[in-house]
């Protein structure tokens, strides 16, 4: 009896030590989320969050905060345009998001929507369009099926860089031609170019590419959309229809791409090989 009263009593002890430990760490980290040390709060949540039994209470705040500093690591390197980082954060972030939805509301899962938006700016940021296209169909799928929370159920941004101290967002829209939302004047896509602040931060829109439908006269013509350009508070810019760069309803993604950055050169006539080119 003396013996099995000892082995619980250093059970008890070693379990209660364990959990102080575990409470101490926690704090740290999260002191250190606090400071805007990002990284090194992160090191710590990763090491403790399999340590912690999943039914303590100690357990929701480890994983809320692994969650919340993975997804603001995520856009950190995002907004970098350190894609390879990105996308690493970004998958871990989609982890701990379909972990930590039985513990929280039920609007909580509605974060891997936004985390699939993330992925795909940096999957195109890497030029893997492959892989940046298997989160586009989620979004679609869900798009369809009426499941997209507020604020990304109409489009969604799928690519980022900056030119020039410029800052670029693309975003697509997700009716496709024949949808009663595209009768009329209909952008499929649209790319925003900002003037920045001293921190990188957009500042003026300066003006907008659209990759506008095509409003077809007869059967010979066989694109679906042409891009345009229109000035916002841009000076000295050129504007208008750019009948050198169209595309087909499957819209080629490398090619947009690199159209895009041939109107950012005011590039507005190309050599038809520079556009279709897949660098």
């Amino acid at each position: 009896m003396k013996l099995i009263s000892v082995i619980l009593i250093l059970s008890i002890s070693s379990i209660s030590y364990g959990q102080t430990s575990l409470v101490k760490r926690y704090h740290t980290a999260d002191s250190l989320l606090h400071l805007s040390k990002l990284n090194e709060a992160w090191h710590i949540l990763k090491e403790i969050e399999p340590l912690c039994d999943q039914k303590d209470t100690l357990y929701r705040y480890i994983l809320w905060s692994f969650t919340g500093v993975t997804s603001r690591l995520e856009m950190h390197y995002r907004l970098k345009e350190k894609f390879d980082s990105s996308l690493y954060y970004g998958q871990e972030a989609l982890r701990l998001i379909d972990k930590s939805a039985p513990y929280y509301d039920s609007t909580f899962g509605d974060r891997r929507y936004w985390m699939y938006k993330n992925l795909i700016v940096a999957s195109f940021g890497l030029g893997k369009h492959e892989q940046a296209q298997k989160y586009q169909d989620l979004l679609y799928k869900a798009y369809k099926g009426k499941k997209l929370p507020e604020g990304i159920d109409q489009y969604y941004n799928f690519t980022f860089f900056t030119w020039q101290g410029k800052n670029v967002w693309g975003y697509e829209w997700y009716p496709e031609l024949g949808d009663p939302e595209t009768q009329g004047s209909f952008s499929k896509i649209v790319y925003y170019v900002y003037s920045t602040n001293a921190d990188g931060s957009d500042k003026d829109q300066l003006y907008r590419l659209h990759v506008l439908k095509l409003h077809k006269t007869d059967n010979n013509t066989k694109s679906d959309y042409v891009l345009t350009k229109q000035l916002e508070k841009a000076n000295n810019e050129v504007s208008g229809t750019f009948y050198a760069y169209t595309y087909n309803k499957k819209i080629d993604y490398f090619k947009l791409q690199n159209d895009i950055r041939q109107v950012l050169k005011e590039n507005y006539y190309p050599d038809p090989k520079i556009s279709t080119a897949k660098n």
